[in-house]
């Protein structure tokens, strides 16, 4: 039997009900309606049941859901029971800001490396990363494992790291650069431009 195909639409959603179910938990809530849940994150109950069906439901009728299986059953479908080595090409404003981030660290997210082509950067220390160059990063994603490249760099130098990395076996990018990149079907890339989030922000403003 084929593997059910789950749509982009879905898993967009997976996150956010990964964060309201982990806020349930820190209030000591154990159980929950899909009514409920919905009053919380403004989507039709509807809408959450359809999309728990997709991994097989999770519910009880008459029950509702257990807030800690569903979270981990959550956690399990966005691969965060397993751990993530990550390294990030750009010591700019946006890298450090990665670096600094502590959170990641909670969800099974390593940042291992810190890169950057600029040499007044190279040997300065960013929270426990210390700057390292462009040319040392082929040899460390394969020493230490790393399988998810962050490309914070101006879209001008994005492809071409792009290609570095791709070519010595990383099948993940989270792209922050302005540029969509060419790689080959294996290989997943998540799209982060701030600029489009704000411009949208600003169509939803003027069509009030």
């Amino acid at each position: 039997m084929d593997e059910k195909v789950i749509s982009q639409a879905v898993i967009s959603r997976l996150p956010r009900y990964y964060r309201y179910l982990g806020d349930l938990k820190d209030e000591g809530v154990e159980r929950i309606s899909s009514q409920e849940l919905s009053r919380r994150m403004n989507v039709t109950a509807s809408q959450i049941r359809q999309d728990f069906n997709n991994f097989g439901g999770f519910g009880q009728q008459g029950y509702g859901y257990n807030v800690d299986y569903l979270y981990n059953e959550i956690g399990k479908i966005l691969g965060l029971n397993e751990e993530h080595n990550l390294i990030i090409v750009g010591a700019g404003n946006l890298g450090r800001a990665l670096t600094n981030y502590s959170n990641y660290e909670n969800r099974g997210f390593h940042f291992m490396g810190l890169f950057d082509k600029n040499p007044e950067f190279v040997g300065k220390k960013i929270g426990s990363l210390e700057i390292m160059p462009m040319d040392k990063i082929e040899d460390f994603i394969i020493d230490n494992g790393i399988d998810i490249v962050v490309i914070a760099i101006p879209k001008a130098g994005a492809v071409q790291v792009a290609d570095r990395v791709v070519k010595i076996g990383v099948k993940a990018i989270w792209n922050f650069a302005h540029v969509d990149l060419n790689v080959p079907d294996d290989v997943v890339v998540e799209n982060v431009h701030l600029s489009d989030s704000l411009m949208k922000l600003s169509y939803n403003l003027a069509s009030r």
